[in-house]
């Protein structure tokens, strides 16, 4: 079930964009497509689909902070590699699942070491029901996305316990930039692709979680009281 965010102060002016959504009572992951002028001249001159046997990132709006589309390289793909946000309420660090979802792994390492998420800061909190923080929006709206999307991976008898890290998507196969930190074991379809597992920092998401949220998208559901700004992303090989 997928719950269409409510139209808040701090959305409406983005009612032009398409909405990415997690499910259930407090609906939380959310990216989006723009139309528009800025946005048509960016998906124009975006080069096209980059495909092999494993990954294809595909051309697609909103295309905010550019930072141009993955070219997929499946050895790279392959390392091991783990990656440390660092943030206005402590460090995060998460080893990535290479082996089970390479094209979401390629993906958000390119995004970090392009320095896609410095500056940007996790918008979305909820804690009812579902236990999750969202991060990756470059615009803060829950509207934002990189220029490409790519397709779900790992779902198969995917799970969601604290210490998962897991995309936001606006359906199947629609994945950008923006996804979720899971910091109390939370039930959800398999529909969100698991990518990381938390080794450090599960402390200050729930540090983050017991400060609550404003509640402006719904009980439980909205943006955190305790400000979560990445200042930069670092992805170390091991």
């Amino acid at each position: 079930m997928t719950i269409q965010p409510s139209t808040t102060p701090r959305k409406a002016r983005h009612m032009k964009r398409k909405h990415w959504a997690l499910p259930a009572a407090a609906s939380v992951l959310l990216l989006a497509a723009t139309t528009g002028t800025a946005a048509a001249e960016t998906a124009s001159t975006a080069p096209a689909a980059t495909t092999d046997s494993t990954c294809t990132y595909t051309p697609a709006v909103p295309a905010d902070n550019f930072k141009g589309i993955p070219v997929f390289n499946a050895k790279k793909a392959a390392k091991p590699y783990s990656a440390t946000l660092k943030t206005s309420q402590g460090s995060i660090t998460f080893q990535a699942l290479t082996a089970e979802a390479p094209c979401t792994t390629f993906s958000f390492r390119f995004l970090a070491e392009h320095d896609y998420f410095d500056r940007s800061h996790c918008h979305r909190l909820t804690t009812q029901r579902i236990f999750v923080l969202q991060c990756g929006d470059p615009t803060g709206t829950g509207s934002g996305g990189p220029g490409y999307s790519f397709p779900d991976e790992n779902l198969s008898g995917a799970t969601y316990p604290a210490g998962t890290v897991a995309m936001a998507n606006a359906g199947p196969n629609t994945n950008g930039s923006q996804f979720f930190f899971v910091w109390k074991d939370t039930k959800l379809s398999p529909a969100y692709t698991p990518f990381g597992r938390i080794t450090a920092g599960l402390d200050v998401l729930q540090k983050i979680a017991a400060g609550g949220e404003d509640d402006q998208n719904s009980p439980g559901d909205g943006f955190p009281t305790l400000p979560v700004n990445i200042r930069n992303v670092k992805i170390s090989s091991r």
